[in-house]
């Protein structure tokens, strides 16, 4: 693409920008977008490691407030007709057989632009994508160090110089940390490392060229210490998952003896980047007991959209008290808030920091007054996401790493009151309206 050559053309030496976005996922590239229309700059720079647009995950629900999001983008209406809506998830016990069914709208009622749709998370990428000038992500560009000096105008405000791999050093006005969980930027600013939740995920797309005939809803299944699900994208792909139990939330992972005897954390580690392994896992030894129709989409995998990594979040505490901005260095998406994939919200609360931050940079004076503005704006919400996030996987799971009664009564919680009652609410939450970009003329006729 353009932003190899680009790349390339700096691969040595020292540049200017105006902003520069380490990470070229949903985060990175809807941030440069919004700061694009919000007027807040022209000269942006994505800094992406990989060596092209990266889809780990395979699949991606929108949820509302990712819509909202995506309208203010100005990018929904490239996606909102490729894809089917659902609004159910049935849910069944296999160790009692019963099977549970909610909607996901709770007391919404919703249009059919703003539905819960899922979607091809490379479609996603490459939308946002085509709408950057050629040129703005760098591909194969890794961060490894962030220093601060002189802004180069004189005045007293600073510059923050960003160093790659490759010996390019980028002096930018802003620099926004959406790295995900790789750090550089979150851990410059001092941000808690994120934790295991103790448990972890594998994750697979899965093709039937003839059509899979299954029902537009999320389809879960329920075992001792184990979660799986499915969701058909359209007439031929089928997205899923299966959350097992590693280890004790809060601890490292090591592929040890010790663990190895209580749980999966060594399969895991050694199955990762091996598809077959991680294929054979899933049907042949933690799945084996699950029902035909969830096997059957599995055997059905693509290979090369199987990953299997352990589920990480950031403390709600730790986001609360936190700093997560110095001068005009902030970060958004995963690289500001970890969290369990549990109420599908980590790509749409990226989206959602994408125009608030871009909104806050065009309303404030300076570049560390908008990035503070926004981060106070954010915490809350991001907080109660992630906690949302986290108790909701916990619940559905039975309580991880919990025995005898407690166990039996999360699991009794679970049943009769989650699914019944807190779940809708939960799904409430996600009507979120980030509002629309609010940019200064001046500012927008500068980037146009």
């Amino acid at each position: 693409m353009a932003g190899e050559a680009a790349g390339a053309a700096a691969a040595t030496g020292r540049v200017d920008a105006e902003v520069v976005i380490a990470g070229g996922g949903i985060a990175g590239l809807a941030t440069a977008l919004a700061l694009r229309q919000a007027g807040v700059a022209r000269d942006i720079v994505v800094l992406e490691r990989h060596a092209e647009l990266r889809d780990t995950g395979a699949a991606i629900t929108i949820f509302p407030n990712g819509w909202f999001a995506l309208r203010a983008l100005g990018i929904a209406h490239k996606l909102i007709s490729r894809y089917a809506a659902y609004e159910t998830s049935r849910v069944t016990n296999l160790e009692t057989g019963a099977t549970q069914e909610f909607r996901f709208a709770g007391n919404r009622a919703s249009s059919e632009e703003v539905k819960l749709k899922p979607m091809d998370r490379k479609a996603l990428l490459l939308a946002l994508a085509e709408e950057l000038p050629p040129g703005t992500i760098r591909f194969s560009s890794k961060l490894v160090s962030i220093d601060n000096e002189p802004a180069a105008d004189g005045d007293c405000s600073e510059s923050v110089v960003v160093r790659l791999d490759n010996g390019t050093a980028i002096r930018a006005k802003i620099l926004i940390g959406c790295d995900g969980v790789h750090l550089v930027v979150a851990r410059w600013l001092g941000l808690s490392e994120p934790v295991t939740s103790g448990r972890s995920c594998v994750r697979g797309l899965s093709v039937f060229p003839d059509g899979h005939g299954l029902q537009q809803e999320l389809r879960q299944f329920l075992s001792e210490g184990l979660r799986a699900g499915m969701v058909p994208i359209n007439d031929a792909d089928v997205y899923w998952f299966l959350i097992n139990n590693t280890v004790p939330a809060g601890k490292p992972t090591p592929c040890s003896k010790a663990f190895a005897l209580a749980s999966n954390a060594c399969k895991e580690k050694k199955a990762v980047g091996d598809p077959t392994m991680i294929l054979h896992e899933v049907k042949d030894v933690l799945a084996s007991h699950m029902p035909t129709e969830f096997l059957d989409v599995v055997r059905h995998s693509d290979m090369n959209n199987l990953s299997w990594a352990p589920l990480l979040y950031r403390n709600p505490w730790s986001l609360l008290t936190s700093k997560a901005t110095r001068g005009a260095v902030t970060v958004a998406g995963d690289a500001f808030h970890p969290m369990t994939p549990d109420i599908a919200q980590g790509g749409c609360a990226a989206l959602e920091d994408a125009i608030i931050l871009a909104r806050a940079l065009s309303q404030s004076a300076t570049p560390a007054e908008g990035v503070a503005s926004y981060v106070a704006e954010r915490w809350w919400r991001v907080s109660w996401i992630v906690a949302g996030a986290y108790m909701s996987g916990w619940v559905q799971q039975g309580g991880s790493n919990v025995s005898g009664m407690s166990k039996y009564l999360v699991k009794l919680f679970r049943d009769w009151i989650f699914y019944r009652f807190i779940s809708p609410r939960l799904s409430d939450t996600m009507w979120f309206n980030c509002g629309d970009l609010q940019p200064h003329k001046e500012g927008k006729d500068h980037a146009e």
